[in-house]
């Protein structure tokens, strides 16, 4: 068979490879993009845009059920499911269709629909046709990991991807998981009328965050009636008539649902690429080993997004295009190591996070400075009537270099950006106490905090 040759072949159609693909084909190269299922990977059909979707249908029945606190006069607040999955499934369909749409216009770019697997390491597979480049990124993402526990097996369990096929809602979702993915589906099936229960293994939830952003995170969803079971040691599955039953803890009864969700990480798609034939090196984990200019073992090769094990977040895998896209194209030394760690975690009120944490920087040594404001202190979410969360900025007491800091309350994912580009300036928390931020605004109280610094102990 004759091999099509190309100057480059983009695996896997999700954030980064779209938009690498324009990139590329705009600067006069001649590209295959290749994806084996949906375009626009997680992000658009799985992740983020179908669950902030949802989430924002969650967020309307709570306030509706919540009108009398505002003095606003409502009937019985019912959720329609079928038409928040309609809904769902249109903004997924919509972006789908556009992100085609647009690949379709990319006049040096050809689309292939298919498995791609390695012959070598310049050569690539997809169904019957053999394709050839000198330069091939991988971004392939990543699915749901699913742990062989015992009884796993017996049981039809739900996945972050499946439950957006689901179309009843659960009588009783239990959600095996406490981070970021599982706590937004227990809020959010719990705001649409489901009971809900999480356990979780770990001694608390979100793990990675300082205990104080859990504890508070554990009162927000225990204050709508989700019951929470963390330090689960002994975690099992079995049926139970047509329901499930979530063994979590020796001499305590089982969780007994109608449905049951595995939040329990994610597992890169790098298992049957044939990286080896490459020779492309992984980790223990199966991510692809790249250097801090996302290059892998083999020259030639790069890889982008979830599969590489250097951010799992859509913003971060959109940044590896953009870090490859300069070091190609524009002569510009964008490197990995630049990047700093930032999220959000979409339960309500969410959680914005930037840098490092309170444990990370008493780890790291460094004498620290730390300001600290609850909701409860703050007029906007007075106002607003929703006054659960606090803020939290940490300070290098030598340098005033920002550390870190954590917003949980409402737009909390939008004004943890004040302190982001902050740090990504370089600039001294002595800037952020100096600015004058709009009033009655959440974000209006960061240089209060600021103001207010005191030793980390």
């Amino acid at each position: 068979m004759t091999a099509k040759a190309f100057d480059a072949i983009v695996i896997g159609a999700g954030q980064a490879g779209p938009s690498l693909a324009g990139r590329l084909s705009a600067a006069g190269m001649s590209v295959a993009l290749i994806e084996r299922k949906l375009v626009g990977g997680t992000c658009v059909n799985t992740g983020c845009m179908p669950t902030k979707t949802m989430v924002a249908s969650a967020y309307a029945a709570h306030l509706a059920r919540r009108a009398a606190d505002y003095g606003v006069t409502l009937g019985p607040v019912g959720v329609d499911y079928a038409r928040i999955k309609a809904r769902k499934d249109k903004v997924t369909i919509d972006a789908r269709t556009n992100l085609e749409t647009w690949i379709a216009g990319m006049n040096k770019c050809t689309l292939y629909r298919g498995h791609a697997r390695f012959e070598s390491a310049n050569t690539v597979r997809v169904g019957d046709d053999l394709l050839t480049a000198d330069k091939i990124f991988l971004n392939t993402g990543g699915r749901a990991s699913v742990p062989d526990l015992p009884g796993i097996h017996d049981i039809d369990y739900l996945t972050n991807s499946s439950m957006m096929d689901l179309d009843v809602l659960p009588r009783h979702l239990v959600v095996v998981g406490g981070s970021y993915v599982s706590l937004e589906f227990a809020q959010m099936f719990r705001r649409f009328g489901s009971e809900v229960t999480v356990i979780e293994k770990s001694p608390r939830l979100t793990g990675r965050e300082d205990e104080d952003v859990s504890a508070a995170i554990l009162s927000i969803l225990e204050n709508e009636d989700i019951t929470v079971h963390v330090g689960a040691d002994d975690i099992s599955f079995a049926t139970q008539g047509k329901d499930i039953a979530v063994t979590f803890s020796t001499g305590k009864p089982p969780a007994v649902g109608s449905h049951v969700l595995l939040a329990l990480g994610r597992t890169p798609n790098t298992d049957d690429l044939g990286l080896d034939r490459a020779g492309v090196e992984v980790d223990r984990r199966g991510f692809v080993t790249v250097d801090d200019q996302l290059r892998t073992s083999v020259p030639g090769i790069w890889a982008m997004g979830d599969c590489n094990g250097k951010g799992a977040f859509t913003h971060t895998s959109y940044n590896d295009y953009e870090i490859v896209a300069a070091n190609l194209l524009d002569n510009d030394p964008r490197k990995v190591s630049d990047r700093i760690e930032a999220y959000a975690l979409y339960i309500d009120p969410p959680l914005g996070r930037c840098g490092m944490t309170e444990a990370a920087v008493k780890k790291s040594g460094r004498r620290a400075l730390v300001g600290q404001r609850p909701m409860t202190r703050v007029g906007r979410a007075i106002e607003k009537g929703e006054t659960q969360g606090f803020m939290k900025i940490l300070v290098d007491a030598d340098t005033r270099e920002i550390l870190g800091c954590s917003v949980l309350g409402p737009g909390g994912d939008e004004a943890v950006h004040c302190v982001l580009d902050l740090m990504y300036a370089k600039a001294p928390v002595d800037t952020l106490a100096r600015a004058v931020h709009i009033h009655p605004n959440v974000s209006e109280l960061l240089p209060t905090i600021a103001q207010e610094l005191k030793p980390l102990v």
